[in-house]
């Protein structure tokens, strides 16, 4: 069994330095990973980044991310991953990583991710130039986390996880507005998901919506979005099939 705790939105700020750090310590006894998932900063200023990378820098477990909106927001995400990545923190955009855990290989395939809607209601790629390109990110996001789960699978991992800021479904988005679900994620996002392979996908954003969702192929999907869960982490279980 192999336990991963995640957290997103914790939006952090030079006036909340140290607020998660005494949850952040007892990691050792409750998981194998921690994932974040986006909306890290406020503003996305390398700042706030410092901030969030004295959070978890030395932590007992590895410690796996994707940026969120509020992380592109001062227009320097290359800055915020490095000072991330300086702390010890795998950021993962359109790629995948190998987390070894307790002789389980674990893979995590992480992308930002964008909008678009979902099944029904979404946006397409037609008409003006930017509604086009608006789409084709969203999608460019889909195929890149597709394309890395894919590769995970090649690489042996016994467990893979998907990791986005924005939602791949609706279910999770539950508690928002209506209006405002093509905001939130994208159904190409669960489509990645679905057709590469997955044991567990893992979002934020959604400030007002709720826990538990599922792909259309059956992958638990978890908004750990903080406003959601209402604590420092959770921490989700995933159990090894042996293959014959």
């Amino acid at each position: 069994m192999i336990r991963v705790a995640a957290v997103g939105d914790i939006h952090m700020g030079p006036d909340s330095q140290g607020l998660l750090r005494p949850a952040f310590d007892t990691l050792h006894d409750c998981a194998d990973l921690l994932l974040l998932a986006g909306d890290l900063t406020r503003h996305g200023t390398p700042d706030e980044a410092r901030v969030v990378a004295q959070e978890v820098r030395d932590l007992p477990v590895p410690v796996v991310a994707v940026l969120g909106n509020h992380d592109h927001h001062d227009e320097q995400p290359e800055k915020v991953t490095e000072i991330l990545q300086e702390a010890g923190v795998t950021v993962l955009e359109g790629e995948g990583t190998v987390v070894e855990c307790g002789g389980t290989r674990v893979g995590v395939a992480g992308t930002k991710g964008f909008c678009g809607g979902f099944v029904g209601r979404s946006a397409g790629e037609f008409g003006e130039p930017l509604m086009k390109e608006f789409v084709r990110y969203t999608r460019r996001c889909a195929d890149a986390l597709h394309g890395a789960l894919e590769e995970l699978d090649r690489d042996g991992c016994e467990l893979r996880v998907a990791l986005t800021h924005f939602s791949p479904v609706a279910d999770t988005l539950a508690g928002e507005p209506p209006e405002i679900y093509p905001f939130l994620g994208s159904y190409l996002l669960a489509e990645a998901i679905d057709t590469a392979g997955a044991d567990l996908s893992v979002h934020g954003h959604a400030h007002m919506g709720s826990e538990h969702g599922m792909t259309a192929g059956g992958v638990r999907v978890r908004n750990v979005a903080q406003p959601v869960i209402r604590r420092a982490f959770n921490v989700y279980q995933l159990h090894t099939v042996p293959k014959d």
